[in-house]
């Protein structure tokens, strides 16, 4: 049996590049998106060292034809489809609230963009009746920050498309599977200058993102008491949230 191809996006750092790590091995065929062309190369390299077959797209998921043509170029199905490509910005010091430039950016990239990305590989799925569906979104889809409105939004978004999806291709052969990671080592959570609690490496992520995964769960949060404290959090008097969130504020330049 042919091995599955598996579509990665944002691959070219952090849990993204963790996960195409992860997932490569000898017979793994993996076709990895980002927007930095050498460091995509790089984990590329990694993958192939480790016997994966590896292709690279150095494009913008915002740029919906380049992705397309990406992906009817490999000639092959799409059996396993990560979402997980997005932005981090948001509100900077000296601003109330982040600008709407910046709002529009980070729901284009991280919810629009994605759910057009996910349109492009579903179509195939159901003709199949057969693929997985991974959408990596954020413990903010349950506790919003209000140094990133946007990207909370975003990330809230994301998990309710994912989980109504989910339910919407019952029986057809589609799982779909939400992850909801906390605060992540890489270059992207180094933007935000607030506490991060509970900071796992993205190596550690991708195990258990890929482990909830081949359990078909609907949702996977982590670390456990910062994801029961998140799914909570909105059941947290107002003035008790607000002592919590002082201080947040992003790097110039997020």
């Amino acid at each position: 049996m042919a091995a599955e191809l598996t579509v990665i996006t944002g691959a070219s750092s952090g849990i993204g590049a963790a996960l195409a790590r992860a997932l490569a091995k000898p017979g793994a065929t993996l076709a990895l998106v980002g927007r930095n062309a050498e460091r995509l190369e790089s984990v590329a390299q990694d993958c192939r060292a480790r016997g994966a077959h590896c292709v690279t797209g150095a494009l913008d998921v915002c740029d919906r034809p380049a992705l397309e043509a990406f992906l009817d170029g490999l000639g092959e199905p799409v059996g396993l489809f990560i979402a997980n490509a997005g932005i981090l910005d948001g509100r900077r010091d000296g601003e109330t609230v982040e600008s709407g430039a910046a709002a529009h950016r980070v729901l284009d990239t991280n919810l629009l963009a994605t759910v057009d990305a996910l349109h492009m590989v579903l179509p195939g799925m159901r003709a199949r009746r057969k693929g997985r569906l991974l959408l990596i979104a954020s413990l903010a889809a349950f506790a919003p920050l209000p140094d990133a409105p946007a990207y909370s939004a975003a990330k809230a978004g994301l998990l309710s498309y994912g989980l109504a999806l989910r339910e919407a291709l019952h029986g057809e052969g589609i799982s779909v599977c939400v992850a909801c990671p906390g605060y992540v080592t890489s270059a992207m959570s180094t933007q935000h200058l607030g506490h991060r609690p509970g900071e796992i490496t993205a190596d550690d992520a991708a195990a258990r993102i890929l482990g909830a995964l081949e359990r078909d769960a609907a949702v996977s949060g982590f670390p456990f008491t910062l994801y029961w404290s998140s799914r909570l959090s909105l059941l947290v008097p107002a003035f008790v949230r607000r002592l919590g969130m002082k201080g947040l504020r992003f790097r110039v330049g997020g």
